[in-house]
């Protein structure tokens, strides 16, 4: 892990949550689809059933597709029935912004990575026991990392974590 972050950047696990320069949020919004533009930077939801890691049941971590910050671990990981990956709690609390969302004539709680701002998904208190949550996520905004290999290194910071 680099070195020179300062703390107020760091989250507890130790990952640089300072958002990409213009020149690295112009480089990773290039690689993206355009499903992944919709989903990512206009808070589009992809269609449910169809996400390629809906049904994923392999030990690693899910992170955001566009600046690799780590999201979720595959242990929190549950079925809910409802068409999209869920998971009981965040790899880090800090690495989640939340937001009021009153779209489509309902008020829900979406979130965000801390990090780059990239739309995951939303969260809902009606989820499984310990934490009561469930963080209803798109595949598309997601990255797997199967245990045992590094977290990748969009921003060139040399992270590791905890």
């Amino acid at each position: 892990m680099a070195t020179d972050i300062p703390a107020s950047n760091r989250s507890p696990t130790g990952f640089d949550l300072s958002p990409p320069d213009a020149n690295q949020r112009r480089q990773l919004v290039a690689a993206l689809t355009p499903e992944e533009r919709e989903v990512r930077l206009e808070h589009g939801t992809e269609a449910p059933f169809c996400g390629t890691l809906l049904d994923n049941k392999k030990p690693g971590t899910y992170g955001c597709r566009l600046c690799g910050l780590p999201l979720f671990r595959a242990g929190e990981k549950f079925e809910s029935g409802t068409g999209w990956p869920s998971f009981t709690a965040p790899f880090d609390e800090s690495h989640l912004k939340y937001i009021t969302d009153k779209s489509y004539g309902m008020e829900r709680t979406e979130i965000v990575c801390a990090r780059c701002g990239g739309h995951q998904g939303h969260v809902f208190p009606d989820g499984p026991p310990p934490t009561g949550q469930r963080y209803c996520i798109n595949s598309i905004s997601l990255e797997f990392v199967p245990d045992g290999e590094p977290f990748p290194d969009k921003l060139g910071r040399r992270e590791q974590g905890k």
